[in-house]
């Protein structure tokens, strides 16, 4: 008599061998999947994620981000309205959002980044080209609105100074415009364009030089205008200090003629007051500091004896 089978073993052999011949698959919350029979699309989109059954060998399960995808283009030789040629270098986001029509059109992620580089580059360069340059750089008038606050006020006025252009549109509203023309031919692909951002934009390199070259002569320019503002604010400022040196000197020195007349004045009355006390004694020490003055040990005078300075002198019997 032979043993029943094990129940748990019949359904894991079971389960094993529709795994292998492909009847299940899997879908998770990043996936989208369009199921084909024999290359024809059969059924709606499968967008939830799950546990799915198909017919083995016959039909294939097609699997599709429904994630963002980043789509990043090359630098392009752009000419603007004004003639100017620059590279523009683009990047954009996009998403399948009808994976049925998407497997219809394109089929695949790499032949949709084919179609995205036509489309994108071709609405960058309708758009740039349509444009004058300066508003592919700036978003806003700001900075021009600032300075001409400053102009009005008189401030830095022509020292330095390049009048900035206004702009009708910037260069945010400029992707904008780029990304609803792009998008609205992407969307028969069951792409949506989410974005579209420009990364950068440059001069070509025939342009570049003259560019930096008039940039250089710019700044130099305005240096030397600092430099000869400079040496008249120092000049202005030297100026004063001299002046006002001059008027501390001479307040200083009419000060200490002032305190010499008093002083002097105050000597005299002093003087006229020991005279009137005892002129002969004032005339004495008056004397004694003549001598004093002009009398030393080497001194040699050969004086009369009748003369007045001499008077003091006399009756003085030299000591040998």
């Amino acid at each position: 008599m032979k043993k029943p089978i094990n129940a748990v073993l019949v359904v894991f052999i079971v389960g094993f061998i529709l795994v292998a011949s492909g009847a299940i698959y899997t879908i998770d919350e990043t996936q989208q999947v369009v199921v084909t029979q024999f290359g024809q699309l059969i059924g709606q989109p499968i967008t939830e994620a799950g546990l799915y059954f198909k017919m083995p060998f016959i039909q294939t399960a097609n699997y599709f981000e429904k994630r963002l995808l980043q789509w990043d283009g090359d630098a392009n030789q752009i000419p603007t309205r004004e003639k100017r040629f620059i590279w523009v270098d683009t990047t954009a986001r996009w998403k399948i959002v009808d994976a049925l029509k998407f497997m219809q059109s394109v089929r695949s992620e790499p032949s949709a980044h084919s179609r995205l580089d036509d489309v994108i580059d071709a609405s960058t360069r309708d758009i740039i080209s349509s444009h004058i340059l300066i508003e592919s750089i700036r978003n806003t008038n700001r900075l021009a609105d600032d300075q001409k606050v400053q102009l009005d006020k008189g401030e830095d006025k022509d020292f330095g100074k390049t009048i900035l252009e206004p702009i009708e549109y910037g260069r945010e509203e400029l992707s904008q415009k780029i990304l609803r023309r792009a998008a609205s031919a992407v969307s028969d692909y069951g792409i949506e364009l989410v974005d579209v951002r420009i990364k950068r934009i440059n001069y070509v390199s025939e342009v570049q030089n003259k560019v930096y070259e008039r940039m250089i002569s710019e700044r130099r320019r305005a240096a030397e205008q600092f430099r000869s503002e400079g040496q008249g604010k120092k000049a202005e400022i030297e100026g004063l200090i001299q002046k006002e040196l001059k008027e501390i000197q001479s307040e200083a020195y009419r000060k200490s003629q002032e305190i010499k007349g008093k002083a002097d004045a105050e000597a005299i009355r002093i003087y006229a007051d020991a005279y009137n006390k005892d002129p002969e004694f004032y005339a004495f020490t008056m004397s004694l500091e003549s001598y004093k003055k002009t009398v030393n040990k080497d001194t040699k005078l050969i004086l009369s004896t009748e003369n007045e300075f001499y008077e003091q002198l006399e009756g003085i019997r030299t000591v040998e």
